[in-house]
């Protein structure tokens, strides 16, 4: 049975109470189901853009996404069927990750939910692909369950659309809004209350 039909068990979310900021991506790849860690692709940035942008403070791997929470980041996706590509999803899957992906806000009460990809963002707010021109990346207007939607590239690296310095730019702004956020709200319980960034 090739990868593209086998099982692979679902990765589980990190996230934990005092999130601030909830980031979403669409589906795990092969690699990560593989490997069991989100976002473990060869060639995907979100890593690097992580550190780079100071939303961590130290440069973290695929293998230590369970360490998100540390500095009161999140991590979950709309569908939880790891495949090759986001082709094979269906409309069924959408619908039921996008009810899923609202409980999980409401639950963990996220500031700010930052969606990876501008698929993902037309999947919520224009379902029938009715949005024209290209998409402004960074804060948008539109909330889901309360929580703000900032939209940040898809940090793949089959995304041509964006260069790293703009992907690396976007971050860098959703860093600036968490720390506005962490300065109104305070420090959680965590590692977050004496890391600074």
């Amino acid at each position: 049975m090739g990868d593209s039909r086998r099982r692979y068990p679902r990765l589980r979310d990190c996230i934990k109470p005092g999130v601030l900021v909830l980031f979403v991506g669409i589906n795990p790849g092969l690699r990560s189901a593989q490997t069991g860690h989100h976002f473990a692709g060869h060639s995907n940035r979100f890593w690097k853009l992580l550190h780079e942008s100071k939303l961590v403070s130290e440069p973290l791997t695929y293998r230590e996404d369970r360490r998100l929470p540390e500095w009161r980041l999140g991590l979950t996706n709309i569908i939880g069927r790891c495949t090759a590509g986001i082709d094979v999803l269906d409309p069924v899957e959408y619908r039921q990750g996008v009810a899923s992906l609202k409980r999980k806000i409401r639950r963990y009460q996220p500031h700010i939910v930052a969606l990876l990809g501008v698929t993902i963002f037309q999947t919520l707010f224009s379902p029938k692909g009715r949005s024209k021109g290209p998409l402004d990346l960074g804060p948008t207007p539109m909330q889901l369950a309360g929580a703000q939607i900032f939209l940040l590239p898809n940090p793949s690296g089959r995304n041509a659309h964006y260069s790293y310095r703009q992907m690396l730019a976007v971050f860098q702004v959703l860093r600036d809004n968490m720390e506005r956020s962490r300065k109104k709200h305070g420090p959680s319980t965590m590692k977050d209350s004496t890391r600074r960034l």
